[in-house]
């Protein structure tokens, strides 16, 4: 679709017109921005609203100060209302999926003449299930009620916030509207074994067939995405919409423009998603669980049914999985190089190229086929209970049995899916195609990246005082050939916006883990920030090296000299110990001065120190790697921004590792191939805490000596804002 006179026009009254409403002036980067977004759009072509145009996305660097979200959201509203598209933004943080609903979005539409709704998508697992507070409630006091199965897993106790009253005082407020069912919408934060009890997921929920269908917080929330000209996500959601073929939960890809803000968290996102394990011996009691839910189940079935034959076929599979579970971790346990010491209660092996042992493989097998049969005879049984709900037709399990059993029978069949997702990948040949996915997965091994690395394979060994377990994983090592198959190559479009897209000045790094396009258009925003005047970056003269025994010495030596007379000092550490180590050191001289991100929630902490700085009293965070990315603490809030180490990855990820070991084995260097550029993401995002606006003024320290005495320093500096720079030799 051109981009026609009438929509650039609509997009710069747009513009006009909140400038003037807000009383803001223009910014060049911002207008580039706009003119960038919406010559992408203006360029897909289509035939009868279907892309015929090339997959291709536009990724735009963009930093603190653009005015990102109102860029994308002036150029892409009229483009998509245009071309008929619903408009999906997708965020990584709650806080900024917050602001664009509550103030963004409400801010363009008030001050502009553009005409468009929009709404929040959220996953079902963040609303009330009324089915389930119902049943909780009547299963309170009643132990041998009819629903007691539906709870067979909790454990609720009477504290609050678990009590009846609590529950009770849920379902009032829900009842009178005083609360739509929202979990984040709750007045306190709701603790996860207690939020579990009253929610449910796609497995469980009987949809159209539950007697609350017409009350359902859910499905309500969803009414609107049908209408809305903007659905606001977050990356996770968009990612388990994929995984459902898409459309589930969102619009189609098809019939779709995607904005990722923050989007340089998207292949992590992905691999996260993407990523697969089982916990053998708590698997074991989880089939212990199913087995008692079992003997429960029943008397409510007719004796010689098909449900009453399934329900055995079920006990004789769950007991092949727990015996081939055993072998498993028996030949683990005893065959691994688990290296543990007094520290630690953990151990980890990576099996190097995803190569298992030949015994290990061939145990692995046998668990995935006594698997897949349990996954088999429940998804069997869940069917059955289904059919219950279709009052037309006569059926061999009452209505009332199957709406008190197929949540719980749902919740098995969900969580053995889940088991077998991590022995199908166990299972995979390395370097063949998976023959046992759907032809929509099958394709991820063709397209985009076919030398794509071997999948990640480990084992995780935990010791607690009274038990222990091994829990088995599998990840991608990259998540190229997953996004490009399920999202760039279906999705209408799709633009990628964050403050740091680039490692070491180039799109490369970005490129290669998220697969994107190769008719993809890039652009880096300038920045509006004179970096030379309003900050300064040093390097002080530290003696010794993080890597020298002697470093945290040097940092409680150090550190004070650093915020004496300064009012907001953030300190980073890549450490949690270290960072912990250091606060005892100089707390005892330094009391009601140090904060750290452990001492309290993150919100209290920040509201702390700034608390400390409107009274004019000094205050000194320390923080890791979340403080290094995810706070904002504008003007008078942060001067002085301390790093203490440069971010290298630990070296014991294992996705990491088996990515450096892909590398090697291509003649490549891995150290400055992924250590080098995923440093310097992190550093910069880490400097990009000191200025918040054009008007904000500071310095940033860095303590790690490496930036200037390695060959590879230099480029990590380069990377950073030009600020003016001072480093002593």
């Amino acid at each position: 679709m051109a981009l026609t006179d009438p929509i650039k026009q609509e997009i710069q009254q747009g513009y006009r017109d909140v400038l003037a409403g807000k009383g803001i002036k223009a910014r060049y980067g911002q207008r580039l921005m706009i003119a960038e977004i919406a010559r992408y759009m203006g360029d897909i072509t289509d035939n009868d609203g279907q892309r015929t145009s090339p997959p291709a996305t536009c990724v735009v660097e963009a930093g603190t100060g653009t005015g990102k979200t109102l860029a994308y959201l002036i150029a892409a509203i009229p483009v998509a209302q245009a071309l008929g598209k619903t408009l999906v933004i997708s965020t990584a943080t709650v806080a900024l999926q917050d602001q664009i609903v509550l103030k963004d979005l409400p801010d363009l539409k008030k001050h502009s003449n553009l005409e468009f709704s929009w709404t929040l998508a959220k996953g079902r697992g963040r609303y009330l299930c009324m089915s389930r507070l119902e049943a909780r409630l009547h299963d309170e006091g009643n132990g041998d009620s009819d629903t007691m199965p539906l709870f067979l897993l909790d454990n609720a106790d009477g504290d609050e916030p678990g009590s009846r009253t609590f529950f009770e005082n849920m379902l009032a407020s829900y009842g009178s509207r005083e609360w739509d069912g929202d979990r984040d919408h709750w007045p306190e934060q709701i603790p996860d074994e207690v939020w579990r009890q009253v929610t449910t997921d796609h497995r469980q929920c009987t949809n159209r067939h539950c007697s609350y269908f017409d009350s359902c917080a859910f499905f309500d929330a969803r009414k609107d995405l049908d209408d809305a000209d903007v659905v606001v996500a977050n990356h996770d959601l968009v990612l388990a919409d994929l995984a459902l073929g898409g459309g589930a939960i969102l619009p189609e890809p098809e019939n779709a423009l995607f904005i990722f803000d923050e989007a340089h968290h998207l292949p992590d996102k992905a691999l996260n998603h993407f990523a697969a394990s089982v916990p053998l011996n708590s698997t074991r009691q989880w089939l212990k669980q199913l087995s008692q839910a079992l003997v429960k189940m029943q008397p409510f079935l007719s004796p010689g049914t098909q449900a009453t034959k399934t329900l055995d076929k079920i006990s004789t599979a769950a007991r092949d999985v727990d015996q081939a579970l055993a072998r498993v971790y028996e030949h683990a346990e005893q065959n691994t190089g688990w290296e543990f010491n007094e520290e630690r209660r953990t151990a980890q092996w990576r099996y190097p190229e995803g190569e298992l042992p030949e015994q290990l493989a061939e145990l692995a097998a046998e668990a995935r086929v006594a698997t897949a049969g349990l996954v088999r005879q429940l998804g069997s049984l869940a069917d059955d209970l289904q059919g219950a709900f279709d009052e037309r037709k006569e059926h061999e399990i009452d209505r009332d049995t199957a709406e008190a059993w197929y949540p719980v029978i749902g919740g098995f069949h969900g969580r053995s899916e889940e088991q077998l997702r991590l022995w199908a990948a166990w299972c995979d040949q390395v370097g063949t195609r998976p023959t046992d996915k759907p032809e929509s997965d099958a394709e991820e091994s063709a397209v985009a990246n076919p030398k794509s690395p071997p999948p990640a394979r480990w084992a995780v060994r935990q010791r607690w005082d009274h038990a222990e377990d091994i829990t088995l994983y599998s990840s991608p090592v990259l998540a190229d050939n997953l996004l490009y198959a399920r999202l760039w190559s279906r999705a209408y479009g799709a633009v990628l916006t964050s403050a740091t897209l680039t490692a070491l000045g180039r799109f490369d790094r970005l490129k290669s883990r998220a697969g994107l396009p190769e008719a993809s258009r890039f652009l880096v925003v300038p920045s509006s920030f004179r970096y030379g005047e309003m900050a300064t970056v040093e390097v002080p003269a530290i003696p010794v090296l993080p890597t020298d025994d002697g470093f945290g010495d040097a940092l409680v030596r150090k550190l004070p000299e650093l915020w004496a007379g300064e009012k907001a000092t953030l300190v980073l550490f890549t450490s949690r110990r270290q960072m912990q180590q250091v606060r005892d050191a100089l707390a005892p001289d330094y009391p009601d001065l140090i904060l750290t991100q452990d001492d309290m929630a993150k919100g209290e902490v920040l509201k702390q120190h700034c608390g400390r700085v409107d009274e004019g009293r000094p205050s000194v965070l320390f923080g890791v790697a979340s403080f290094a990315e995810g706070i904002d603490l504008p003007g008078k809030y942060l001067h002085h921004v301390v790093i203490t180490r440069l971010p290298f990855s630990v070296p014991d990820d294992p996705i990491e590792a088996s990515l450096a070991e892909w590398v090697t084995q291509r003649g490549g260097n891995p150290f400055m191939e992924i250590t080098v550029p995923d440093a310097s993401i992190k550093l910069v995002q880490a400097v990009g805490r000191l200025l918040r606006t054009e008007q904000d003024t500071g310095r940033v320290t860095i303590l790690d000596r490496r930036i200037v005495a390695r060959r590879y320093g230099q480029l990590l500096l380069d990377a950073l804002p030009p600020f003016r720079r001072i480093i002593e030799r």
